[in-house]
């Protein structure tokens, strides 16, 4: 059997598309429109208006700019929701994204050097030591990474660390920091190799790297505050208050007040190689050597969602995560399933279940966000309204609404209190992790 295309092919394949007079009209709209302004149905907005049966107020958007630390975003938005409230803070009030930023990337480059020293062994083509050189680090993450990150440094108000025009525009240290790890592996990998991966040189020679990374994120980020007031104004009486010398594991202990062991990572990945109702690692994936680890627990469609409802009702806002580039118009915040019919327009098939995506690398988590609520119809949700990180210029004052159907198909994770957990999913979720590979999709940092 030949592949070749033949000229034979080619003119009927030009006869078949020039006998349908339609296909003159969809090429003109598309041409000039782009597909995804010709494949729009007005249809999924009227049925995704920005009401809801449940909804938690939650102050002004915050605007991630042009970095990737949504999953950042959205996990200090989940504790701002409370402080605001139990604080009667400002609306505008803020985390500290850049002072997260920071520590993450300082971490991160550590995770990586940990890495290339265990693998140094392995031929420079092998699959993990591919893998691991793609990227050596990046802005994304996950849930556990950031309750790694909290439990070692805390976390400080936007006030004690402005964003600086790095950590809103990250793409510049992302290429120097990578292009840093990358000629530092290929030491160490000699290193490893002459002497043992005992030998006290390599150790010595990780931590002067890490100064370097220092250096270079103190530069581009300003260095992390140690200590620092913090003065704010109440937002119904306008009282004025000054608390001197805090640190930020005193800030977080005071004004966040979370424990952090309570929140779990809950994930709906509907693929052959993961069962239900137990729990995964991803291998080499995290932040914080020695720092608390990626878990997963894997559940159903119906549980998963049973659990975010119960939270919101609970009246605590969910941290999830999701694939955003699926069927999501940004101007108008807008997520269904049926906002664009590309199928209707090119007269195709592209379905596929959200296993078949998830295996063949159609579709996998690349962005968090945070639910904030939920319209319940006879108890069950049609739609979801969700609290973004793209500033308040898009959707309705940044908020975006999510079918159901649409959470069906492209949610992948949430972040839930294990008071809402019956004891069967404690349980569950107590058990050893099975271990996934490093390339697994449910590895995928938001």
């Amino acid at each position: 059997m030949t592949f070749k295309i033949t000229n034979d092919d080619v003119q009927a394949f030009q006869a078949d598309y020039e006998k349908q007079p339609l296909n003159q009209v969809l090429e003109r709209a598309v041409t000039k429109n782009g597909i995804r302004n010709a494949s729009f149905d007005w249809h999924a907005q009227a049925d995704n208006d920005p009401h809801f049966s449940i909804d938690l107020s939650t102050g002004e958007v915050s605007d991630q700019k042009q970095s990737g630390r949504c999953w950042m975003f959205a996990a200090l938005n989940t504790m701002r929701h409370e402080m605001q409230a139990k604080f009667n803070l400002p609306e505008n009030f803020e985390l500290s994204q850049s002072y997260q930023f920071f520590w993450d990337k300082f971490e991160k480059a550590n995770y990586f050097y940990k890495n290339v020293i265990n693998t140094a062994e392995l031929p420079h083509d092998d699959r993990k030591v591919a893998w691991l050189m793609t990227t050596p680090q990046q802005d994304g993450g996950q849930w556990d990474m950031l309750c790694a990150l909290i439990e070692k440094y805390g976390v400080v108000p936007q006030s004690a660390m402005p964003e600086t025009y790095n950590s809103s525009k990250s793409r510049e240290i992302n290429e120097v920091l990578n292009n840093q790890l990358r000629h530092d592996a290929v030491i160490l990998r000699k290193l490893v190799n002459d002497y043992g991966v005992e030998d006290e040189r390599i150790n010595q020679t990780r931590k002067e790297m890490l100064n370097r990374v220092y250096r270079m994120l103190a530069m581009s980020f300003g260095e992390p505050v140690q200590s620092f007031d913090f003065e704010y104004r109440t937002k119904k009486d306008h009282e004025f208050h000054r608390e001197a010398n805090l640190t930020p594991q005193t800030f977080f202990k005071k004004y966040v007040g979370w424990n952090l062991d309570d929140y779990i990572s809950i994930i709906q990945a509907p693929t052959a190689d993961k069962k239900y109702h137990q729990t995964y690692t991803i291998e080499m994936l995290g932040n914080v050597v020695g720092g608390r680890p990626i878990k997963h627990l894997n559940l159903p469609m119906d549980e998963f969602k049973a659990l975010a409802i119960k939270q919101l009702k609970g009246g605590e806002s969910v941290w999830f995560g999701s694939n955003v580039s699926k069927y999501s118009e940004t101007k108008l915040g807008l997520m269904a399933l049926n906002t664009y019919n590309y199928e209707a327009l090119f007269n195709t098939e592209l379905k596929m279940s959200k296993a078949d995506a998830l295996d063949y690398g159609e579709s996998m988590m690349n962005h968090a966000m945070v639910l904030t609520g939920v319209d319940l119809v006879n108890d069950q949700p049609t739609k979801w309204k969700v609290e973004n990180s793209w500033g308040n210029k898009v959707g309705t004052k940044g908020y975006f609404v999510m079918s159901d159907e649409w959470m069906d198909e492209y949610c992948y994770q949430i972040v839930i209190n294990k008071k809402y957990l019956s004891d069967e999913l404690k349980a569950a979720q107590a058990q050893e992790p099975q271990v996934l590979a490093p390339w697994d999709p449910m590895g995928t940092l938001a």
